[in-house]
């Protein structure tokens, strides 16, 4: 039990490292190609808040990184967080709300024997 563990542990850190390495040489080639500011709010960063711009996949595929940078946009961390959540609102798999064909109903009703006790 102990290999498989060890093994699983292992594929979780090569992964991590490896999604790790792919964001950093995007990220560099796209603060080394584009203007510090984020393309929504248009704050501009500088080294000290450098951190706090992100690089934003257009087509939100994180694997597609042309050379050219057609894919990415700098975007706050603000911007970058609603641009996701108003594509997951867009595209319906938003877990924050119920899907639009499931109701929830509730199962109890208070009023159920209301007629009852009033005629009492």
């Amino acid at each position: 039990m102990t290999n498989n563990n060890d093994k699983l542990n292992n594929i979780v850190v090569n992964a991590r490292r490896q999604q790790e390495e792919r964001e950093q040489g995007y990220r560099e080639k796209a603060l080394k190609m584009y203007p510090w500011i984020c393309g929504r709010c248009q704050r501009e960063f500088t080294r000290a808040n450098l951190s706090e711009l992100t690089v934003h996949h257009r087509n939100h595929d994180h694997d597609y990184n042309p050379e050219d940078g057609n894919n990415w946009e700098l975007l706050c961390l603000f911007c970058h967080d609603n641009e996701h959540q108003r594509y997951l609102e867009n595209s319906g798999n938003n877990p924050a709300k119920p899907e639009s064909g499931s109701k929830s109903q509730a199962s109890h009703n208070p009023f159920a024997n209301l007629k009852d006790l009033l005629k009492k």
